[in-house]
């Protein structure tokens, strides 16, 4: 029974994670497919952010995850225009330059440079929380560097507004995974209803700059894009990647919440590997062995530095537990050493002489009290049962 409960649970692990990297490189694919002939990325990141709150606000509900109204009443106003709209935008200001790499280099170069995602927590975390780090962390950084410089002198469609702009939006989605912690634990907000959050904040902050610049542009230019690819395709693509963006999402804290954090990063990992080898097959980038090397080496790089980063916060775990054992044992141990010796006397135990008892119950050896303890309390005599007096 067992036995089949541990298998069961597996299976279902690997179910989700099989969905999580299917829907995570059909997504790219089609973001790529997509951006290739409707080049707008503000608007597939505003169909992004509009299908999260569309999709995920029923199923929030049905898993009575509670409402948003509620936790506008409890966040305070300050709080909001100094956490929750700077995230927002970060929010947005990443997925555009996340859509802008990939519409300029190939979807393989673009995510080995997002593999820099761990370079780029430890230099804002120590910045910014004085957070230090242990010297194999910072080692398990240098193969994500070289891996990415591989990859970069050897990728044959290298763009640097593709780079840059992959580099400023893992830059992005660092910070707000540093500001996204201390938000919910701030808040005490559920994970999923913190994305709808910031999915609805984002849209509604960004919309006059994407109706003014992105849908200006399309209608000036609809003939040209009509001519290139067929509207109802572009609805239907767009559609697509929404989707698959908020299908990836779901299964990703689905997952996180299932399995230890160690797990979760070594799968996350093996999703990128996932992307690469799937882009690479379906979009048919060209791309060198030593290129591909890069790759591997960066990837790599990751998963040492989540390795690295598990052992870490085991042993700060360790540091915060063993302190209270030991305080709570010192408290046992005095709390006995302080005992009055007038208790003792009254439960039968003589620490500062040998006990010698009768059949009688009479003592055969005196004891004579500390000078502190010359007045000892009067005890009412009573016939002790043999059976309940012990020797100590």
């Amino acid at each position: 029974m067992w036995n089949e409960t541990v298998f069961f649970e597996a299976m279902k692990i690997v179910g989700l994670c099989v969905m999580w990297y299917s829907s995570s490189a059909s997504g790219n694919i089609v973001g790529k497919m997509l951006l290739t002939d409707f080049p707008y990325p503000m608007t597939v990141t505003m169909v992004q952010l509009i299908s999260i709150s569309v999709y995920l606000t029923p199923l929030l509900r049905l898993k009575s995850v509670s409402t948003s109204s509620g936790h506008v009443a409890s966040i305070p106003r300050n709080y909001y225009m100094k956490m929750i709209i700077p995230l927002a935008m970060g929010k947005f200001l990443a997925s555009v330059s996340s859509h802008v790499s990939i519409w300029k280099v190939s979807v393989s170069y673009a995510h080995t440079v997002k593999a820099t995602l761990p370079l780029f927590t430890v230099i804002l975390s120590r910045i910014l929380l004085g957070v230090k780090q242990t010297m194999y962390i910072y080692v398990s950084l240098l193969p994500i560097i070289g891996g990415v410089v591989i990859a970069t002198v050897t990728e044959l469609s290298f763009d640097i507004i593709g780079l840059f702009s992959a580099l400023f939006s893992t830059m992005g989605f660092s910070l707000m995974t540093i500001f996204s912690k201390k938000c919910l634990k701030d808040t005490g907000m559920h994970h999923m209803r913190l994305l709808v959050m910031l999915a609805r904040w984002s849209a509604l902050c960004f919309f006059p700059i994407w109706f003014t610049y992105d849908v200006r542009r399309i209608l000036i230019n609809l003939d040209t894009v009509t001519s290139n690819i067929k509207l109802t395709t572009v609805l239907i693509l767009l559609l697509l990647d929404g989707f698959f963006n908020t299908l990836q999402n779901l299964i990703a804290f689905t997952i996180l919440a299932l399995v230890s954090p160690l797990s979760y990063a070594v799968a996350n990992a093996m999703k990128r590997i996932v992307i690469i080898t799937a882009s690479i097959m379906m979009l048919r980038n060209p791309v060198t062995p030593v290129n591909c090397f890069g790759m591997f080496v960066s990837i790599l790089g990751v998963m040492c530095y989540n390795k690295a980063k598990y052992e870490q916060n085991k042993a700060f775990e360790r540091e915060m537990i063993l302190p209270q054992i030991q305080s709570d044992s010192n408290l046992l141990l005095q709390g006995y050493n302080n005992m009055s010796k007038d208790i003792r006397f009254q439960n039968g135990i003589l620490s500062n002489s040998k006990l010698h008892m009768d059949n009688t119950h009479q003592f055969s050896q005196s004891w004579e009290p500390d000078s502190k303890y010359l007045e000892i309390p009067s005890v009412e005599k009573k016939q002790r049962d043999s059976r309940n007096y012990y020797h100590v």
